[in-house]
């Protein structure tokens, strides 16, 4: 047993007279001691059911992100990159209910200039939704098996990038253990919309769903003064804009005092609609996406994965400054899909990967 831990503990686990918060460098220490595996079973499951119940704060979060940046994998500047990379913060326990967007919308950045890094595992409590990297299979890219040398090696060749935790972060990988057994999402659930495997200049974009969450989220960036962030409230708290409701979308700034909010509706850029459901989501949906079938054709309308994925993309590629604003953001997502540029993204990625 870990007398310091229990320390910490017992800060937290007080109850609402007697209990106290963390401090930053006591929240890095005590994740830092979970990813070792220096506190015992009974203390790690404790400390995260205690740290559920309290809700963590921006201090404990930025002191968790540090632990995460000294133990966790890093991958490394892109030399020829102009350009901030996107790092996309989904949940890891994925999606049950609408299509998550996030693969595609990185094929159509990356094919447009804008290198991309997405990140999670497999299938995960407490939700056990379909996670990215099962999306990514369905377009024939695995992940699995690749060394963070070799995702290297792809993001600085192709653009995209995905940092599989089972191979790469496998000390994180080991709490998850303990998300099904205590039942409920942990701070770290929190901790992972906002962390950047990535040690070049970046823009992170963290999914969420709880307005309190975004403000712990702004108050941990503005502690740790090292990214740039955006946040959104998107499908089931991930990065993928809605399209049945408004867009929350807050843009942060080189003045840590700055935030910008945005309300954006989808049906003001022609995009209204329905969010596309799970069930409908399959590798020949996809790939009709990626080859533009939609515009060869000649159909009188796009698919709803053809809009959700324009309406998407289109405010990735402003918010990027490729585009000046979303509207043509959207028509140059629909320009590189017409001319299959984003569907030979697609291929050279699938090359890349199995040849590596």
């Amino acid at each position: 047993m870990s007398k310091v831990f229990r320390e910490f503990l017992k800060k937290i686990g007080s109850g609402p007279h007697t209990g106290q918060n963390l401090d930053r460098e006591e929240a890095a220490i005590a994740a830092r001691m979970m990813l070792l595996g220096e506190a015992t079973p009974a203390q790690i499951g404790a400390f995260l059911i205690a740290h559920r119940i309290k809700r963590p704060t921006g201090a404990e979060l930025a002191g968790m992100l540090d632990a995460y940046a000294e133990l966790g994998p890093k991958l490394e500047p892109i030399k020829r990159s102009s350009h901030k990379v996107f790092v996309l913060g989904s949940p890891y326990d994925g999606r049950s209910r609408t299509a998550p967007l996030s693969p595609l919308t990185a094929l159509i950045l990356a094919t447009a200039g804008i290198d991309v890094i997405l990140h999670g595992g497999d299938r995960m409590p407490t939700k056990e939704g379909l996670p990215l990297i099962e999306v990514w299979q369905y377009l024939d890219v695995s992940w699995q098996h690749l060394s963070l040398v070799q995702v290297q090696q792809v993001l600085e060749t192709t653009g995209i990038g995905f940092v599989y935790l089972p191979t790469h972060f496998p000390q994180a990988q080991h709490l998850v253990t303990y998300r099904r057994e205590i039942g409920k999402r942990p701070p770290l659930a929190t901790l992972e919309l906002m962390w950047c495997p990535y040690q070049g200049s970046a823009e992170v974009v963290s999914g969420f769903v709880h307005p309190p969450t975004e403000i712990v989220m702004r108050e941990a960036y503005n502690l740790r003064g090292s990214q740039a962030l955006t946040t959104v409230k998107g499908l089931e708290g991930s990065c993928d804009l809605p399209r049945e409701r408004t867009a929350i979308i807050g843009l942060s700034s080189p003045r840590q005092d700055f935030f910008e909010r945005l309300c954006l509706h989808s049906k003001d850029y022609n995009s209204g609609g329905k969010n596309v459901e799970l069930q409908e989501l399959d590798a020949q949906a996809m790939q009709a996406v990626l080859a533009g079938e939609s515009f060869s054709k000649g159909e009188a309308m796009p698919t709803e994965l053809m809009l959700s994925t324009l309406w998407n993309t289109g405010f990735y590629l402003w918010r990027s400054g490729i585009t000046p604003d979303i509207s043509t953001g959207m028509a140059k997502a629909e320009s590189l899909l017409r001319e299959k540029l984003v569907l030979a993204k697609l291929q050279e990625l699938q090359t890349v990967v199995k040849n590596i």
